[in-house]
């Protein structure tokens, strides 16, 4: 019999550990695309442009699902939605391993998108069931397994990509997230539901909720982040396929291996909170991520700046996100997965409009225009920080 857990009682070291894999796994279907889109574009035979219209596509859908479906946790058994999801996200991987067209991948994106939101239930649940002195840290921890499935996933699309195919990795995707129905079903305790009423109060809430100033402060400063962390993903791949590196799909994909700092680094940065403060993370991040995109420009034509550039961004986005997320689930525990969405929808549209800003400059002024948008989305939300009373996160 599964075990029912109670708020602030604790997690098991095993449930956490199986949440964050799950959690790797799942946000993976988001990121598969990055190392594959110059393949991509080849054999449907589109632009650069068009092809970057994937991962645009898949981040709103994501949003979508941020803003529908994750609320629904606290109303519903988070079981039911995390299988139905699973099971829908098999169909996608499915659909796009044998589309024959840009615009079947598009539609199956979008919804792989909407159903890969499986992670931001998983982190509320640790937040709201963690004892109150391990909150932040086991939060860092549930970011580490979402960022180790970011990295694996770059990685792992890349060699499949390059020897087998970009779309056998989407076959070996769907395999997963089959597999992964079954866990979920078996390991997945029973909770107490947050919400008493309907769907549409439910949703009715989001709106007084996002009128908590502090809420919209950290939600948007970490979403230009975001969107300038996804800008380099959005455009590495169409950099280094070219001149003077001509690089194939295994390497790109392996320099994901490079972002393992920022892995190691969530649960530091989750431990650190409570001692250092929001504040003074959001800065430390932003400034190592304008720095990082300041070497890759200014060493563009060789791999170094690349390693060291996004060993940076990845530690820098890490100490946004983590600080402004383990802040936003503090604010009321009992509307964790509402406030969860307004964050992580916030998050989400700021990485699509990062990926279409970079995508478009790309096309427009090459490497030099992706730099910029990432300097100054990253710039903006170090201003939001630095221009807000000094008091506030």
């Amino acid at each position: 019999m599964r075990r029912e857990l109670v708020e602030n009682g604790g997690v098991p070291a095993s449930l956490l550990w199986m949440l964050a894999v799950i959690s790797g796994l799942s946000v993976a279907n988001l990121y598969y695309n990055q190392p594959l889109l110059n393949l991509i574009s080849a054999d449907l035979g589109v632009s650069e442009f068009a092809a970057n219209l994937i991962p645009m596509t898949t981040q709103m859908g994501y949003a979508v699902g941020l803003l529908f479906i994750i609320p629904l946790g606290d109303l519903y058994k988070r079981r039911t939605i995390v299988t139905v999801n699973f099971a829908l996200l098999t169909a996608a991987m499915c659909s796009i391993a044998v589309s024959p067209s840009l615009h079947y991948i598009l539609a199956a994106s979008f919804v792989t998108g909407i159903c890969s939101v499986t992670p931001q239930i998983f982190i509320p649940l640790v937040s709201q069931f963690s004892l109150p002195e391990n909150k932040a840290r086991n939060v860092g921890l549930m970011l580490s397994g979402l960022l180790t499935g970011i990295l694996g996933s770059r990685v792992v699309s890349g060699i499949v990509g390059e020897y087998f195919g970009w779309r056998t990795m989407y076959f070996v995707a769907a395999a997963v997230m089959f597999l992964c129905i079954f866990v979920t079903v078996r390991a997945m305790p029973d909770m107490p539901s947050n919400f008493k009423g309907t769907y549409g109060s439910l949703m009715r809430s989001l709106g007084r909720l996002y009128g908590n100033a502090a809420l919209r402060l950290v939600s948007v400063r970490a979403g230009l982040c975001f969107g300038s962390f996804l800008a380099l993903w959005a455009c590495l791949a169409f950099k280094l396929g070219g001149e003077p590196f001509y690089a194939g799909n295994n390497v790109i994909g392996m320099l994901g291996l490079c972002g393992i700092a920022g892995a190691l680094t969530a649960s530091v940065v989750g431990t650190c909170v409570r001692r250092l403060g929001v504040r003074f993370f959001n800065c430390l991040g932003a400034v190592l991520m304008i720095l990082a995109w300041t070497l890759m420009y200014f060493l563009q034509d060789c791999y170094v700046g690349y390693v060291i550039g996004i060993i940076l961004i990845d530690i820098g986005m890490q100490c946004v996100q983590i600080s402004n997320q383990t802040c936003a689930l503090s604010l009321d525990l009992r509307a964790s997965n509402r406030i969860n969405t307004i964050f992580m929808t916030t998050y989400f549209v700021g990485g699509a409009t990062g990926t279409l800003l970079a995508g478009t400059f790309w096309h427009a002024f090459g490497w030099a225009g992706v730099v910029m948008t990432g300097i100054s989305l990253t710039g903006v939300s170090l201003a939001v920080t630095l221009f807000s009373k000094r008091g506030s996160l």
